[in-house]
């Protein structure tokens, strides 16, 4: 991880302590080692750097834009499916339904209500955040670039940038040009 990004991780630890997304009444304890070596086990690919400390460094979930970040393998009691089993969910139902195909290494990380996801292309350097709207008509207009970066989500989050702040509503998300190139191979 760059010095840069280590300074975020101690932006995000302070304010992941300081705001709470609904529902959360604490940050879960961070993940070990071996955890998260079963979730990229389980998932196939690994977990960019940055989205591994936020997991192992700061906590499993619960702090973040809106909802917070989804926990990394184990669901918490009654709570939102953990980024692993969604993501593994989200590539079976593709499977069945090749019109809405799920591209590889994309991972759930945070709800954003309506069926809503902020992912992460694990297999960009930059660790890419997208959006995932389902509520298209089509699932090539289902996916849209939230941030170039994990680093710069996560700033927007911090700095109060992001589309989702009331005070910036009206900022669009670009299309994702990479779907259909992302997914050909899952038709086949």
């Amino acid at each position: 991880m760059t010095e840069n990004e280590q300074r975020l991780l101690t932006r995000v630890a302070a304010e992941a302590r300081n705001t709470l997304p609904w529902g959360w009444t604490s940050v879960p304890a961070p993940v070990d080692e071996a955890t998260v070596t079963r979730a990229e086990a389980a998932l196939g690919f690994s977990l960019p750097p940055l989205l591994a400390a936020l997991y192992s460094r700061i906590g499993d979930g619960g702090f973040g834009p809106e909802y917070g970040l989804l926990p990394l393998l184990d669901s918490p009691p009654a709570g939102e499916p953990a980024a692993v089993t969604q993501y593994l969910a989200n590539r079976e139902s593709g499977r069945k339904d090749p019109d809405w195909p799920w591209p590889e290494g994309v991972l759930p990380i945070s709800h954003w209500g309506c069926a809503m996801y902020a992912c992460v292309d694990c297999r960009t350097p930059q660790a890419t955040v997208l959006l995932y709207e389902p509520n298209a008509d089509e699932a090539d207009h289902a996916w849209y670039v939230d941030a170039p970066s994990l680093a710069d989500w996560l700033q927007g989050w911090l700095d109060g940038t992001g589309w989702y702040v009331d005070a910036n509503i009206g900022i669009e998300p670009e299309p994702w040009a990479d779907f259909r190139i992302r997914t050909m191979t899952q038709a086949s």
